[in-house]
């Protein structure tokens, strides 16, 4: 008795760790039996549903449940099974409680379908990634976009729109994204002609990050002005498009238009995804300033991005006041930020704005003024500060800036009186800014309703009306008995 008590005490921990093992294990038996159930009847929506489970259960991969779920899926001996483990790690003490339990719960069942090959580099894929083992990454994502060159199957789609992603995202890890611009050109090219829209949408924005990384913003816009154009179909791809579309934009000098794609990405982004709102708020702040907005308090004041948006906030305050002399602190204070960002080149062009801001101020304070003093309330600090006073100020005047006149007989700014704002078209301009954002929302919302398929062909039959007035009448008759009891 004692033997037998003894020796259950001894099993217990390995029984517990290879009953912890199979879950992920089982879980992966599930997905596969997901997309072959989508593959045969051609359910696009299992198969995402198969890639959303897999998202979720990506930290709980290990080497051996990986090893076992290729064992189990896929033939030993065959090309695919050879290659992708080849990737993974051996270990033989998981190996044996995972095979333990796999024999347990189930005789392995090979699948020989495409999609779930395509699934197995996928698994493998985010297994190498995790692992920072990105020249691996490169070779097994390299691998399986050969193979996905010859499959014209739409249930492939979903998977291969996530293998083009990390395909990109492995080789800019090791920095060799130049490498594979002409294979995403390639790869576009084939989703076109296969009327594979959701993997046009990745490989474009594919494209359009290869092209900004390098600072080919001349070719990115080509690009996109040339590629089809279809309905989004994905909501992470469509945001990401706006992003990418509201930098070359700003970069173009489309300040109103970049303005609204950056703020579209902003609010259309999960709420999972802060890095990503992060720069899309980063942008949108520059470019509200470079267009002589101030963005509000509450922008730099959202939830865990407090830190990251400080540098911005202290930028938007130095613009706020005018000061030159604190925009050039801040700036030379965060200039590593800004560099990291890649907004330095567009915080140079708001020296401009600053100065502008600066000299209406002083147009509003003083009725007239020289030319000296505004130099030195500017802190311009040049050879001739008193020549480049008066040509900031005739710019000025002569865009609309400031209403004010050069007297250049005595070297004075006088400004004019300042009118009735109301009698001007500026109210109604800011209205009709409100109103079309309202409408195109709007627009939006009812575009993206969806209804049941075929609801405006079928036909209520006659026994079925019958039926249908006959519940209704008994069901008045009920609600009416009800109230009478109650009374």
């Amino acid at each position: 008795m004692t033997q037998d008590l003894e020796m259950k005490d001894r099993s217990t921990p390995s029984n517990s760790v290879s009953s912890a093992v199979p879950s992920t294990l089982q879980h992966l038996k599930e997905i596969a039996s997901l997309i072959e159930t989508g593959s045969y009847s051609k359910e696009v929506r299992r198969i995402a549903r198969a890639v959303r489970l897999t998202i979720a259960l990506r930290r709980k991969l290990t080497a051996s449940v990986i090893s076992s779920f290729l064992d189990y899926v896929l033939t030993t001996g065959s090309e695919a099974h050879a290659k992708l483990s080849a990737y993974i790690p051996k270990d033989e003490d998981h190996e044996m409680e995972v095979d333990a339990a796999t024999s347990a719960i189930q005789t392995p069942a090979k699948h020989l379908l495409p999609e779930i090959e395509i699934y197995c580099y996928l698994l493998v894929l985010l297994f190498l990634i995790d692992q920072k083992r990105y020249n691996e990454a490169k070779a097994c994502s390299s691998a399986s976009i050969v193979l996905l060159k010859n499959l014209n199957r739409r249930t492939v789609d979903v998977i291969a729109s996530r293998l083009y992603f990390y395909y990109s995202y492995s080789y800019e890890l090791t920095g060799d994204l130049a490498e594979i611009r002409g294979n995403l050109l390639a790869l576009h090219r084939i989703a076109t002609l296969r009327h594979d829209e959701l993997g046009q949408e990745t490989l474009l924005n594919l494209l359009l990050r290869n092209y900004l990384h390098y600072n080919l913003y001349d070719q990115a816009e080509k690009l996109r002005s040339k590629a089809p154009r279809f309905e989004a179909h994905s909501n992470q791809q469509f945001c990401r498009y706006l992003f990418y579309l509201g930098k070359i934009r700003t970069i173009q000098l489309e300040y109103t238009d970049a303005k609204e794609s950056l703020l579209q990405a902003a609010r259309k982004a999960p709420v999972a995804a802060r890095g990503f709102r992060i720069q899309c708020n980063k942008w949108a702040v520059i470019v509200r300033l470079l267009l002589g907005e101030i963005p509000e308090r509450t922008v730099f004041m959202q939830r865990g991005m407090e830190k990251a948006l400080r540098p911005y906030f202290e930028l938007t305050n130095a613009v706020r006041i005018g000061d030159l002399e604190l925009f050039r602190n801040i700036a030379d204070k965060f200039a590593t930020t800004f560099s990291t960002d890649r907004t330095h080149n567009l915080i140079v062009r708001l020296r401009h704005n600053v100065i502008r801001t600066g000299l209406r101020n002083i147009s509003i304070s003083y009725s007239r003024i020289s030319l000296a003093d505004v130099a030195k309330k500017l802190r311009l600090n040049s050879a001739n500060p008193v020549a480049d006073a008066e040509s900031i100020v005739s710019k000025a005047i002569r865009d609309g800036a400031i209403d004010a006149r050069l007297d250049h007989a005595n070297g004075w700014m006088v400004s004019k009186e300042t009118g009735d704002i109301y009698s001007t078209n500026e109210p109604q301009l800011a209205f009709n800014s409100r109103i079309a954002f309202c409408l195109n929302m709007h627009n939006e919302a009812v575009r993206a309703l969806r209804f049941p398929p075929n609801t405006h062909k079928e036909k209520e039959s006659a026994e079925k009306r019958r039926e249908r007035q006959q519940q209704e009448q008994e069901l008045a008759k009920h609600i009416a008995e009800e109230d009478d009891d109650e009374f």
